[in-house]
């Protein structure tokens, strides 16, 4: 019907604002002249040596690649594609090392509370004993926990910010604010993706994709954006063996058992919030084990509690909805 060449026409004129915003963003960053980061690399090294895992290769050249970019006076934009646990975060925290061994503030922005506190975590555990100072910034903060954070922030007395899109609020102001990483930026909200162009004009960003968007890629692949790739798993980890077939218990419970045998942990994605309970249930009465569940109609508290029990091992199974 008519409705629906008008909803096409607004689409078209809405896709084409966005080229023209981005085309216009890209000019203005191409005529920004960075800061030149120093090429001396002792104290990255001695950073380098405390990681507890040995890099692969494809680690080492994104790393070199990122660096590249830092001592070349450019303002970075890259895209750093690699699967789940390959490796992403060490890559973004050897850049935000070098940002903030010369003096810059880095924010680390993340779409959801549970991953900006898994990478507060990380973040504290890979900087400990290096004197660089970390603040978390969610809506899990009490009121003076943000107020703390929010004054560090201002006065240069924090050098990497961890936490949600809370970041971009009007109320954080950084001292010197140099580089970004954006984990998962195809999951943040409009509203906060324009935030992002205006901070994009003159600070270094690196954004992290286990599932780059085609949009996403295309920039990168037409020169818009740089990308690095990170294609080969850790030594050890085993590749992903994949089944489509249809669900019957003794499947389920003898891929979960196979699982928790060799002291790993299960998650079983089941989309539907109306009997997810019930599903759990049947889940723990058929493997006699510890089944937590967590969707996002949860209160958010309660959400986190889960997520964090099973991040701890406490227990064995968690039943989630897409939100995992």
């Amino acid at each position: 019907g008519a409705e629906f060449g008008r909803i096409k026409t607004r689409v078209l004129q809405s896709v084409r604002g966005m080229a023209i915003d981005l085309a216009k963003l890209y000019a203005e960053r191409e005529q920004c002249k960075g800061k030149k980061y120093s090429a001396d690399m002792t104290l990255d090294k001695a950073f380098a040596e405390s990681f507890p895992y040995e890099e692969t290769d494809d680690q080492l050249t994104a790393i070199e690649e990122g660096m590249r970019d830092l001592t070349a006076g450019k303002i970075m934009d890259r895209l750093l594609c690699g699967d789940v646990g390959y490796g992403k975060t060490e890559v973004a925290l050897r850049l935000a090392f070098k940002v903030i061994e010369e003096g810059g503030q880095v924010a680390f922005v993340s779409p959801t509370t549970i991953l900006a506190r898994q990478h507060f975590e990380t973040v504290k555990k890979r900087f400990d004993g290096f004197g660089i100072r970390a603040v978390s910034l969610t809506r899990f903060n009490t009121p003076a926990e943000t107020k703390a954070a929010l004054t560090a922030i201002r006065e240069g007395k924090a050098d990497i910010v961890c936490g949600t899109h809370r970041i971009l609020s009007k109320d954080v102001q950084f001292r010197s604010l140099e580089m970004m990483i954006l984990d998962e930026e195809q999951r943040f909200g409009v509203a906060d993706k324009e935030k992002l162009k205006t901070v994009r004009k003159n600070v270094n960003v690196l954004s992290l994709s286990a599932t780059p968007i085609p949009r996403t890629l295309h920039m990168a692949m037409t020169g818009i954006r740089d990308i690095s790739v990170l294609d080969t798993p850790p030594a050890g980890r085993l590749p992903v063996q994949t089944f489509v077939t249809e669900f019957t218990e003794t499947l389920a419970a003898d891929a979960i058992e196979r699982e928790l045998s060799r002291g790993g942990q299960v998650f079983i994605v089941y989309n539907r919030v109306e009997t997810i309970d019930s599903f759990a249930a049947k889940i723990a009465g058929i493997t006699g084990r510890k089944v937590t569940v967590a969707h996002g109609q949860m209160e958010e508290s309660r959400l986190a509690r889960a997520v964090d029990a099973f991040t701890a091992g406490e227990t064995d199974i968690l039943v989630s909805s897409t939100i995992i």
